[in-house]
């Protein structure tokens, strides 16, 4: 605790130039605070500031010392912040992006808003890849990996692409049992809004059946259409599993090709790492972490 006061007497002189003014920051006199600066440099062995009757300036060494006890003592304001925040209640406005899952998310999301009544949630739905940081969110959902070292992530489940199509419409044309088959079947395609390349099924040699054999029926960037124009026999569409569970279940669509699909794919919450979790953003993850994909 000695040493602790030592690094913020000379972190306020530094900040000050000034032992009257450190003094008068952390409540003791200033004479005070050159003995407990004195006490640091006998410790470690260096001079920290050059000290005259008319200025006072910082050493090569003590600028060096400087910057590391700045980040000592933002890290334990951090943690106070971190524990006290535990204690109070979520609150104020929380704004995040999501993906055009609303089928997944919705029950969630509403079950958070019931949940915390005090947290005003601005939810941003898009496929476009937000920058976190530059745009103000709080938290983002992605899919797949991200190499931004600027945020901190937590997985939140994992999930597979199928192959899926209405009964009447596998009735009408058939149904395809090795990838050869799709030749004169409508293909209903998603497209990625953040670059416009359309996502490849989980099938191998997609270029070849995309170019040769499979019928391009409809292209759009929004999976809910996508599993709307499925169900009503438009054609074979690629969705996740967390999309179409339902239909499958209540036979509205059939999957297809099932041991020639291979996906796996994951969702992740992720947010700042310069922004300690606030009680509403920690809420917000917990709640994530624990609901979806759990039904």
């Amino acid at each position: 605790m000695d040493n602790l006061a030592g690094v913020s007497a000379f972190v306020q002189a530094a900040e000050t130039l000034s032992f009257v003014d450190a003094g008068r920051m952390l409540g003791i006199s200033a004479s005070a605070v050159g003995k407990s600066i004195a006490r640091l440099e006998n410790r470690l062995g260096v001079r920290l500031f050059h000290r005259s009757t008319r200025s006072m300036t910082l050493t090569a060494e003590g600028r060096r010392f400087l910057q590391r006890c700045q980040r000592i003592l933002g890290e334990m304001a951090a943690a106070e912040r971190e524990i006290s925040d535990a204690h109070s209640t979520p609150r104020g406005k929380l704004r995040v992006s999501l993906p055009l899952v609303g089928g997944l998310l919705n029950p969630v999301l509403a079950e958070f808003v019931r949940n915390y009544p005090d947290i005003e949630l601005e939810a941003d739905f898009s496929d476009r890849r937000v920058d976190v940081v530059e745009e103000g969110f709080d938290a983002v959902i992605r899919v797949g990996e991200t190499e931004d070292s600027r945020l901190m992530s937590r997985q939140l489940g994992s999930f597979h692409l199928l192959l899926v199509a209405a009964p009447d419409y596998l009735h009408r044309v058939g149904i395809p049992h090795q990838p050869a088959d799709l030749q004169g079947h409508a293909g209903l395609l998603y497209k990625f809004p953040s670059t416009g390349k359309v996502e490849p099924w989980p099938l191998e040699g997609w270029d070849k059946l995309l170019a040769d054999q499979l019928a391009t029926r409809v292209v759009c960037n929004t999976v809910d259409t996508l599993l709307y124009l499925a169900e009503s026999g438009q054609g074979i569409a690629c969705l996740p599993d967390f999309a179409v569970k339902r239909a499958l279940e209540q036979r509205r669509l059939q999957q297809i090709l099932r041991e020639h699909c291979h996906h796996s794919g994951s969702f992740k919450v992720l947010w700042p790492s310069s922004k300690h979790l606030t009680p509403k953003l920690r809420v917000f993850i917990d709640t994530l972490s624990a609901r979806l994909f759990q039904d």
